[in-house]
């Protein structure tokens, strides 16, 4: 299959390198020039839970280089979904399918508006806690889950296929007919972790280990999770405290991509995540005090480190 990846950051180098290896035509597409020139120079190297590999990958800083794919995996922070899609037009041609993979909410939604919905499926990703070790080097702690759903209806012979795609390439794969469980059940895990991290600048394993840390991020999981039920979403589990730690536990060593933002000084996701907690709460008549407050702090220390 021919495979076009838009945005090539942590997750999306992954996805390139293990479908790449498995043998399918991938097109990494990034704005970062380095990592694209170092991609072309040594191939794209992806270590850690599924082992240390370096492959040919075509690289580059336009989409439209690639030509009509058959799958087109839109990647970027939540932020960038509108101009990635707006790229992906010069690549999608009438059985193309794109798949949106954001943390938090709205990205499919607004890669719809411009793309079409009967075209777009959702995937959900987690357990991976992926880094860049620098240009053309990524890294992966480990390798749980890829959810698939369509956006507009129940699982099709279409989804299945690139379900297959990407179990070649070695990934874990569940397709699924109810795309709200597949989202609300990862933003679940993104705000118990990506805000608190973020403002302790604390891995995974340290915020559970650390009781006062601990309370607030289950506290926002459990935010998520009221809020989730009470629009009537199904989820898979009961207890939310015992599912982010579940989670957790698989990725200790993780730092949220929300940190790893911070760290390099970029403006992250917080609005899609923990800020995207609040309103929901309040349409269904509830309140996010620990969401609320830790968007406020994310927030606040992306001023003072001038992100941009």
């Amino acid at each position: 299959m021919k495979i076009a990846i838009l945005g090539c950051g942590a997750m999306g180098s992954v996805y390139a390198g293990l479908l790449a290896g498995a043998g399918h035509e991938v097109w990494a597409v990034d704005s970062w020039r380095e990592h694209v020139d170092a991609i072309r120079a040594n191939g794209l190297r992806v270590e850690g839970a599924s082992g240390d590999h370096t492959v040919r990958v075509n690289a580059t800083t336009s989409a439209a280089d690639a030509g009509q794919c058959d799958l087109v995996i839109i990647a970027t922070k939540a932020r960038d979904v509108e101009a990635a899609a707006r790229s992906a037009q010069a690549i999608v041609g009438p059985k193309t399918l794109i798949l949106s993979i954001q943390n938090g909410l709205g990205g499919p939604d607004k890669a719809a508006a411009i793309l079409g919905r009967d075209r777009l499926a959702v995937g959900v990703v987690g357990g991976f806690g992926a880094s860049m070790r620098g240009p053309g080097h990524a890294h992966h702690n480990g390798m749980e889950l890829v959810r698939l759903g369509e956006l507009a209806g129940p699982i099709t012979p279409r989804l299945e296929a690139v379900a297959e795609v990407w179990r070649s390439g070695g990934f874990r794969v569940k397709c699924f007919d109810d795309i709200d469980q597949l989202v609300w059940e990862k933003l679940i895990c993104n705000v118990c972790f990506s805000g608190t991290c973020a403002v302790t600048e604390r891995t995974i394993s340290e915020v559970m280990n650390d009781a006062d840390t601990w309370q607030v991020a289950s506290g926002c999981a459990v935010e998520a999770y009221q809020v989730a039920r009470k629009r009537g979403i199904k989820l898979g589990f009961d207890d939310p405290v015992a599912y982010v730690r579940d989670f957790g536990s698989k990725i200790p060593n993780a730092r949220p991509s929300m940190l790893l933002d911070h760290l390099a000084k970029r403006c992250s996701e917080v609005d899609a995540i923990n800020g995207a907690i609040p309103p929901a709460a309040k349409a269904v008549d509830l309140a996010a005090p620990y969401n609320e407050v830790i968007a406020g702090l994310v927030r606040a220390k992306e001023r003072r480190l001038g992100c941009s």
